[in-house]
């Protein structure tokens, strides 16, 4: 007999991976993006995009689980399809993924590495009625006057949602769309009869409106209040003409009332008061509307704000006034002495009248601080006005009020600053004020500036006489070359040359690292630096006549070691001269004189430069050639003109150097002096030109240690030149140990500060035959017959009569002749 059959198994049930959601439901026939960042869902995502699978999306029930299990999921969510992925640096996931099938999730399979679970599928639920039809006509009015309150959504969005005839496609987009909470959509999202779903949507999409109406009448509200707020201003014009016509006080005459009060405080001199009266008057005339009224306005302002007869009472106290300059600046002792002279007089006459002070140095050696402590130890206000780039003769005298927008100028302006009329007013960079065709403020400064003119000083926007001879003005400026003959003739020059290295050193113990540490947030005890450390950070790693480079050199470092502190707070940092270039990096400055000047034909010459005393090399070749001289570097025609005297002296001794007759006819003379893109100007260079001329000529190196200074002539003779001390000091700072000075110039030497004249050889010479032997090693040239007779104790023959006898040569010629 045939066996029976055997049943056949139940098919097993579909299983799909499940993507947890954390605030997103996601619904049928509608697409969400999605941040996919932890490691289950990219695996699921890359595995479902991989094989072309479908996922499924459930809401997380509380959405701050790290790890969610099973249980932590709402059983019911969508099926959704993965449109697109993009894959982010970071290692997460952008998906676009499409909704198209409700499910509800039996039996969790698996759940690692991503969550598996069986499902089954939920259709929507729709019982046709008219109540269904009414409900879908109902919720897509209330969804389109929601719209219509939301300006920003857009109208494509309207348009959509009347088009749409299945009620279930229609619920779905207004849940999406809506402003909803998650567990609101998720209870929408379950709910599988349309009709109920509706009746829900219906209910919340009420709220949502009566909120949006609330809304929207609180601004028509707002709206009204200023339509409200315009009405009264309106109102209120029409009530002020009502009260001028009765005679009543209006806000315009208030102000009138309140400025013609300001005048009679301000206390003006009887040509101001005149005009401030007359101004006022006019404003009283002019109608607030008027363009005119706001500029009387300002013009009546600036006169009651200056300091008409205010000022501060001087306290010339002369030890104090010391005390304070000691205090706050270290060495200066002539500018010191100055300064207290000044005051001292002030004293005596009761009142300080004088000179106009100028303060002219390198940059970082204390010009302007010098203002604040005179202003200190005399106990009036400071005032600093900066003049460096004014091309505007307006920006000193100011504009006048026929232009728009006219101001005074910047010195009324600071008077008004300052409050008093008897300031200390610093105009800074004196030096750098230009000139175009809007005029030449140095020709404005001159009035400024002169203690007989400024009694009656004129702005152009005041038109009145301001009395400034009461105001302690103090200039400043790197250099007065570009200062006009009449300016500085008004103004008592006093130089600041540079620090030394001693007076650098003190200038940093006394005062850079106490500011410094205070600036960085640093105690003492957290960070030191020694004697040996200071030094090198001066010597190789600042090259300046001031102390400013250096300040920021130690601004560094601290900054350096604060940010050590913040990772180790017990660290105690000791500067050392072998640790510095942890801090600021490698030595940018040498003393390469005596590489530089290793060759034949190379001396160095001293120059002074806006910003202090510097070296410079002079480098010369001689080579087959028609007799030229060549000259190249960027020379003035004054260095040009010393090259030619010092080619011509040389020349005329070819016989004592040695040389044929027709040597400097076959030979090209070529005098370079590098740094080309630098002009370079001046007599002072004439001795180092012709040193180095004869280097070459004589075949002798010069001696690097060895640094000069003079102006030549035809006969042989080293004239004087300026700036000793900066050259001197610059001299030192590059490493030099020996200098050649006119003699001269000896006058000079008290100038310079001891310790230097103790460290360097300072010789004073009279003919370029003296340069040559300390230069050269050897007396080249014999002296001329000049310098002979004043080496013969001043003994040069005489005639009977008492008148000097001319030298041999001389009648010689004479006869020739």
């Amino acid at each position: 007999m045939p066996s029976p059959k055997s049943p056949r198994p139940a098919a097993a049930a579909p299983s799909i991976g499940i993507l947890p959601l954390q605030d997103a439901v996601l619904f049928p026939n509608l697409a969400i993006p999605l941040a996919v960042v932890k490691k289950p869902g990219i695996a699921l995502v890359e595995e479902a995009l991989r094989e072309g699978k479908s996922i499924g999306l459930c809401l997380l029930r509380d959405r701050e689980i790290e790890n969610p299990a099973p249980e932590d999921l709402h059983r019911i969510g969508t099926i959704g399809v993965i449109q697109k992925m993009l894959k982010v640096p970071d290692g997460t996931l952008r998906c676009i993924v499409a909704g198209q099938q409700v499910f509800r999730a039996e039996q969790f399979t698996q759940e690692q590495p991503y969550m598996v679970a069986t499902y089954t599928e939920l259709p929507d639920i729709i019982v046709e009625s008219e109540e269904l039809v009414a409900m879908q006509r109902n919720l897509s009015g209330l969804f389109a006057k929601l719209l219509s309150y939301l300006p920003q959504a857009p109208r494509e969005l309207e348009m959509e949602a009347q088009n749409i005839t299945d009620p279930t496609a229609l619920s779905y987009l207004v849940a999406s769309t809506m402003r909803l909470d998650t567990p609101d959509r998720q209870a929408l999202l379950e709910e599988r009869d349309t009709g109920k779903r509706m009746r829900k949507l219906t209910m919340l999409l009420t709220k949502e409106l009566e909120v949006v109406e609330l809304g929207h009448k609180i601004q028509s509200d707002i709206q009204r209040e200023m339509e409200k707020n315009q009405r009264e201003f309106y109102l209120r014009q029409q009530l002020r003409a009502i009260q001028e016509e009765l005679g009543e006080v209006d806000p315009q005459q208030a102000e009138t009332n309140e400025l013609r009060t300001k005048i009679d405080e301000a206390k003006m001199p009887e040509e101001a008061r005149k005009t401030a009266d007359r101004e006022l008057d006019r404003l009283s005339r002019v109608p607030q509307a008027s363009p005119e009224y706001s500029v009387i306005r300002t013009y009546l302002d600036w006169l009651v704000q200056l300091p008409w007869e205010v000022q501060t009472t001087d306290h010339i106290d002369i030890e104090k006034a010391r005390e304070i300059l000691d205090e706050d600046h270290y060495d200066l002792d002539k500018i010191k002495d100055r300064i207290v002279e000044y005051l001292a007089v002030g004293k005596l006459k009761k009142r300080l009248t004088g000179p106009i002070l100028c303060f002219v140095g390198p940059p970082g050696v204390g010009k302007t601080s010098l203002g604040h402590s005179i202003a200190r130890a005399m106990g009036r206000k400071f005032v600093r006005i900066s003049v460096g780039g004014v091309r505007d003769e307006a920006e000193i005298r100011g504009h006048r009020r026929t232009y728009i927008g006219a101001m005074p100028g910047t010195i009324v302006r600071s008077m008004r600053d300052a409050g008093t009329k008897n300031p200390v007013m610093m105009i800074d960079e004196i030096d750098k004020v230009g000139a175009d065709f809007r005029g030449d403020p140095q020709s404005a400064l001159l009035e400024v500036l002169d203690p007989e003119q400024n009694v009656n000083f004129r702005d152009h926007y005041l038109d009145l006489p301001f009395d400034l001879s009461h105001v302690l003005f103090i200039c400043t400026a790197n250099s007065l070359e570009t200062v006009s003959p009449a300016l500085r003739d008004r103004m008592e020059i006093i130089q600041l040359s540079g620090y030394t290295e001693l007076e650098k050193m003190q200038i940093a113990k006394r005062y850079l690292l106490k500011k410094q540490r205070a600036a960085n947030g640093l105690r003492e005890s957290q960070v030191h630096i020694g004697d040996a450390a200071l030094r090198a950070i001066i010597t190789e790693y600042t090259r300046e006549a001031g102390v400013r480079n250096l300040e920021r050199q130690i601004g560094t470092i601290f900054r350096k070691v604060a940010r050590k502190i913040v990772s180790e707070p017990q660290l105690r940092a000791r500067i050392k001269p072998q640790s510095i270039n942890e801090y600021l990096g490698k030595q940018p400055f040498f003393n390469e004189a005596r590489r530089r000047v290793a060759s034949i034909g190379v001396a160095t010459g001293m120059v002074v430069t806006p910003f202090g005393g510097d070296i410079i090399f002079i480098e010369t070749q001689a080579m087959p050639g028609a007799g030229k001289l060549v000259l190249t570097g960027q020379l003035g025609d004054v260095m040009k003109e010393s090259a030619q005297a010092a080619v011509s002296f040389l020349r005329s001794r070819s016989a004592e150097l040695g040389l044929p007759e027709e040597y400097f006819a076959k030979h090209d003379v070529h005098v370079h002096v590098p740094a080309g893109a630098t002009p370079k100007e001046g007599p002072s260079a004439g001795i180092a030109l012709v040193t180095s001329i004869a280097s070459v000529l004589m075949g002798i190196k010069v001696d690097p240690s060895v640094a000069m200074t003079g102006e030549i002539t035809l006969t042989g003779q080293v004239l004087p030149i300026g700036g000793l001390k900066e050259k001197v000091l610059g001299a030192r700072r590059a490493g030099i140990t020996k200098v050649l000075f006119p003699k001269r110039n000896e006058v000079d030497l008290d100038d310079i500060p001891k310790e230097v004249r103790d460290a360097m050889e300072l010789h004073p010479v009279e003919q370029l035959s003296e340069v040559f032997e300390f230069a050269l090693g050897k007396r080249i040239i014999a002296p001329t017959v000049f310098e002979t007779g004043r080496r013969a104790n001043n003994v040069v023959p005489m005639h009977r009569n008492g008148a000097m006898k001319r030298p041999r040569i001389h009648r010689q010629r004479k006869a020739r002749r």
